[in-house]
């Protein structure tokens, strides 16, 4: 089902049925016996073996009604009639509209006959007798769900896109058909509705992108916001902790003074009562003595003269020494109750201090965390310790200190609130020491320890004129664009979107040197960026360039080429003047040609096939071919084992051309000079093969034993110029060697 149903007509719906009547199936119509097309007749002639005549067509026009009704053909009592009666005009629409809903999708041959024949059998011309009969009862079945297990899906057709092709109204912001386009939107503006399909998806995708833009901004905020509460919440944790703290404190001093206070009373009680108790015990002394000897002088009043006098003589004596003893008769201690002063002010210090933090101690400043800077501007963050309460931090930092003596280096200071800061306005690739300090209304903590962070690379400066490529790679070559050096680099590639590429960039990763090799897909347009990494993360983008890699580039090297040689600006042309050989001598080491006037070209070090074509004057000398960057400088091209060449002489109105390698050359005789060179570098099969590219003449090949990479040369040996062109395809002719 699947497989027929994916090769069906785009204009129809499927929808699978069970082809077996499954039982859970849902039923249109109550379930009823079918008969055959006989009986069918039968009933509606009035034949006997069927029911009533009235019966029957009343039954017949209710199932035609309801078939008509499924079918969406319009008023079913009208259709019920007539189709009863056997209207043959009437089963003609009938048929054409039943058949645009069922569709018989069946492969092959016999599908195909069985379609034919069903299609003859529905052409009749009136109402009669088995064709037409079995055609209704086909149609009836189908009504039913009943389709036999030939009909294997239902089709809903959809409309004729070529009948209602659709256009779209700008003005009314809505497609419409292209035939209302000259009645109700005649004076609006309409565009077809694939270009406004493209424009919709391109807004959509504008907007999108708005989206996400907003998206990450809304993000950014959420998180700045997520921080701020956390240092609230953690600040706020800090003061409910110290006023917990200094109220246990105040607690624990009350509680403290008033044992101390209980105490000093006791023993000031103690000391009151045992003084008092001293002075009455004595008192009470001194009372029973003065009572006794009142009671002794009473006695002695009653005696007898003589004994009067002596027991007087005696009493004097304890009288008077009685007498003479002092006694205390005040009050060693008053009773009065001393007012007790109690010296809250220590509380009241306490109490004080409750709203006066403590100094916060030294914060804890984080390691530079990956991907963390940019080239002017790097995250710095660090940490609290949890019991601190901190209103704004000082963010200090200064370039780190070179090996310039004497060299002070400027110190910069950010107040910030949260535990981070984005330090901006510094140098790219350059290290810096950031230190910390928090602040409350108590003071300052010390400094914390000195972190270096370092910032990102500024982007580096592709060599866009020293690029060579070639159909499977590029070598690319750029300046770090940076003083200090970087860890890395990395090659950022994106192909131009075709059908085959979707403009996805690839990248090159972990580069440690200013160039790569990287390898391409053959006849394909590349946009190139570099970046430079280091620990602060990559920096921005450098400049694009554009590599194409349709045949071999390759630039000219500068190093080799002789005062008596001109470079044109684009590089692609070679001159000599008419000027003297200057009076200097090259020196024999130079990477400069001594002998010959000759230019090397950096051909890319990939192994394959390479071509370029050079343009040449019919009169001028000139020399070109391939050799080894170690080919004797001080020698001529050709003259010896590590260069192969094709020079040209003209004297006398008579050209001459040698293929020259190791001082030897063939006897090649050409009839037409050429004025456009065709040079093919085959690494796969060694050779060295030179074409005359406007007439595709075959000139001479070389087998060579390339055991390294050469690389071109050009020489002029009298004023003139040479014009290399590279970059191009290889012309079918040379293909073939």
């Amino acid at each position: 089902m699947e497989g027929e149903a994916a090769g069906a007509s785009p204009d129809f719906h499927f929808y699978p049925t069970d082809l077996y009547d499954s039982e859970d199936r849902l039923h249109l119509f109550p379930e009823e016996p079918t008969r055959t097309g006989r009986e069918v007749h039968a009933e509606m002639a009035g034949e006997p073996g069927g029911a009533a005549p009235g019966k029957a067509q009343r039954d017949l026009e209710e199932d035609v009604d309801e078939l008509v009704h499924l079918s969406a053909l319009g008023g079913a009592g009208e259709w019920g009639a007539e189709l009863a009666d056997g209207s043959a005009a009437h089963m003609e629409v009938l048929d054409h509209r039943l058949h645009g809903v069922q569709r018989d999708w069946r492969l092959g041959a016999e599908a195909e006959a069985e379609a034919e024949a069903e299609a003859g059998d529905r052409v009749f011309a009136g109402w009669g007798a088995a064709g037409s009969s079995r055609d209704l009862r086909e149609a009836y079945r189908y009504a039913h769900g009943r389709a036999s297990e030939e009909y294997e899906c239902y089709v809903i057709p959809e409309e004729d896109e070529d009948e209602a092709a659709l256009v779209f109204c700008v003005t009314c912001r809505a497609p419409v058909r292209a035939v209302e386009v000259s009645d109700e939107h005649r004076q609006h503006e309409v565009t077809p509705l694939s270009k406004a399909l493209e424009s919709a998806k391109d807004e959509i995708h504008k907007n999108m992108f708005k989206l996400e833009k907003q998206i990450i901004q809304m993000e950014n905020f959420a998180n700045h916001l997520e921080e701020v509460f956390i240092t609230v919440e953690e600040n706020f944790g800090r003061q409910e902790q110290n006023f917990e703290s200094h109220y246990n404190e105040i607690l624990e001093t009350l509680a403290q003074k008033y044992e101390e206070k209980i105490r000093a009373l006791g023993e000031k009680k103690r000391a009151k009562l045992e003084a008092l108790y001293g002075q009455l015990v004595s008192c009470g002394e001194n009372l029973d003595t003065c009572k006794e000897l009142m009671e002794t002088i009473e006695e002695m009043c009653h005696e007898e003269k003589v004994d009067f006098i002596k027991d007087a003589v005696a009493m004097a004596d304890r009288l008077g020494r009685f007498l003479n003893t002092e006694t205390d008769v005040e009050i060693s201690t008053q009773p009065d109750f001393e007012d007790q002063t109690l010296d809250f002010s220590d509380v009241e210090q306490l109490m004080g201090s409750i709203n006066t933090i403590p100094a916060p101690s030294a914060p804890v400043i984080n390691p530079q965390a990956p991907n963390s800077a940019t080239g002017s501007s790097v995250r710095v963050c660090w940490s609290l310790y949890s019991d601190d309460t901190v209103e704004s931090y000082q963010l200090s930092y200064r370039p780190v200190q070179d090996s310039s003596p004497g060299k002070d280096q400027a110190e910069f200071t950010v107040t910030v609130k949260e535990t981070y800061c984005s330090v901006t306005n510094l140098v790219p690739n350059t290290q810096y020491e950031f230190w910390v300090t928090a602040q409350n209304r108590a003071g300052t903590s010390p400094a914390s320890e000195r972190a270096v962070y370092m910032t990102a690379p500024s982007p580096p400066i592709i060599k866009s004129k020293e690029i060579r490529s070639c159909e499977e790679a590029a070598l690319i070559c750029w300046e770090s664009g940076n003083l200090n050096p970087v860890d890395s680099y990395t090659v950022e590639l994106t192909q131009a979107e075709t059908p085959e590429a979707s403009g996805v960039t690839e990248s090159v990763v972990g580069i440690p040197s200013c160039e790569s090799l990287v390898q391409l897909q053959p006849r394909q347009t590349y946009t190139i960026y570099v970046r430079a990494l280091n620990v602060g993360g990559p920096s921005a983008r450098s400049e694009p360039v554009t590599v194409h890699t349709t045949g071999s580039c390759f630039p000219l090297n500068q190093h080799t080429c002789p005062p008596w040689l001109t470079i044109s600006e684009d590089g692609f042309t070679v001159m000599r003047s008419e000027r003297k050989t200057p009076a200097k001598e090259l020196l024999p080491g130079s990477t400069q040609f001594t002998r010959c006037v000759a230019v090397m070209g950096n051909l890319i070090p990939i192994r394959g096939r390479h071509y370029w074509e050079v343009e040449v004057d019919e009169r001028a000398d000139y020399t070109v071919g391939v050799a080894f960057e170690d080919v004797p400088k001080q020698e001529d091209l050709g003259a010896n084992c590590l260069s192969w060449c094709m020079r040209h002489r003209f004297a006398s109105s008579r050209h001459k051309y040698e293929f020259l390698h190791n001082e030897t050359t063939p006897d090649i005789r050409i009839t037409v000079s050429p004025r456009k060179i065709g040079v093919l570098l085959d690494y796969e099969n060694s050779k060295l093969s030179f074409f005359n590219v406007d007439i595709s003449q075959h000139l001479y090949t070389f087998s060579c034993q390339l055991h390294g990479f050469v690389h071109p040369c050009f020489s002029l040996e009298k004023p003139g110029c040479l014009k290399i062109r590279n970059g191009i395809a290889m012309p079918k002719h040379v293909s073939f060697y």
